[in-house]
């Protein structure tokens, strides 16, 4: 059984809206990315120390993906997740995609990166976000480019917002997802951003990053009419669920720098309101 869900998270996981057939699957990959995010992100490591366990943790994967049993670090990890590579017979290479974003992150904020323009950020994406609805997919029998590009522009849309979400906690963290070419078209300096200053022009910064997350979310909108049941009724909680948060960052203008939005009880009746006439 792969472990519940503890995390705080802007949509629902493996609720009861997910088909039960499908929800421990969902779990186990849902335990595998955020367990590799942790190692990536929390606690007191140093960058040596977490990009050895990511590479003990790539070479887990690698193990058990060829059929030999979980090493006891990370049993309940691995457990769980064999089973559902077996059983559904998941593409490995979407889950290396994830651990290769999470050791890009670790080096990034070794050396105080960030990310040149947005190209650049959606490569990252591609790898750290995408991979998450295309495992989804394939869970849900749901093939077809179409299906694939709306997933991949929900997915990006997703990991976007949670980048101007966080803003207060990454910025201090060294880890700097606005795009560099973005900030010198709005003529947001470096030293205001790292200093958590809500400017006039980092005002425009960040509503226009949002902008842009709001755009691919409405543009995989439409896969939630394109995926079975409760499946279908769960993706567009996750949408929804986007989509407040982003309404938050706009109406917190600019203070989204030292104030993390989050979805309130309030907000989850909206976001069933609106997900109730998509």
């Amino acid at each position: 059984m792969a472990a519940p869900v503890t995390h705080y998270e802007n949509f629902p996981v493996a609720s009861l809206l997910c088909p039960p057939h499908l929800r421990q699957p969902i779990a186990a990959i849902y335990a595998f990315a955020r367990t590799a995010d942790d190692i990536a992100d929390e606690g007191d490591a140093t960058p040596a120390q977490r990009l050895a366990d990511l590479a003990a943790y790539r070479a887990e994967l690698a193990r058990v993906a060829a059929g030999q049993p979980p090493a006891a670090r990370w049993a309940a990890v691995f457990g769980p997740l064999q089973a559902t590579l077996r059983q559904h017979a998941l593409p490995v290479p979407l889950l290396d995609d994830l651990l290769s974003a999470f050791i890009q992150d670790v080096q990034k904020t070794r050396d105080a990166q960030g990310y040149a323009d947005r190209a650049e950020l959606l490569a990252y994406c591609r790898r750290s976000a995408n991979p998450v609805g295309r495992l989804l997919l394939h869970l849900y029998g749901v093939t077809g480019a179409q299906a694939l590009d709306e997933s991949d522009a929900i997915c990006t849309a997703l990991q976007l917002i949670n980048f101007w979400q966080d803003l207060s906690v990454d910025i201090p963290r060294g880890r700097h997802y606005l795009p560099h070419a973005d900030c010198a078209r709005h003529g947001a300096g470096p030293a205001d951003l790292l200093a958590l200053h809500s400017t006039p022009n980092n005002v425009l910064l960040i509503a226009d990053c949002a902008r842009w997350a709001r755009t691919l979310m409405q543009k995989g909108a439409p896969l939630v009419l394109r995926l079975p049941g409760r499946a279908g009724w769960e993706l567009r909680l996750v949408v929804q669920g986007g989509l407040r948060i982003l309404d938050k960052v706009d109406a917190l203008r600019g203070a989204s720098l030292h104030t993390r939005p989050r979805l309130h009880a309030w907000d989850w009746l909206v976001m069933l309101g609106r997900a109730l006439v998509m």
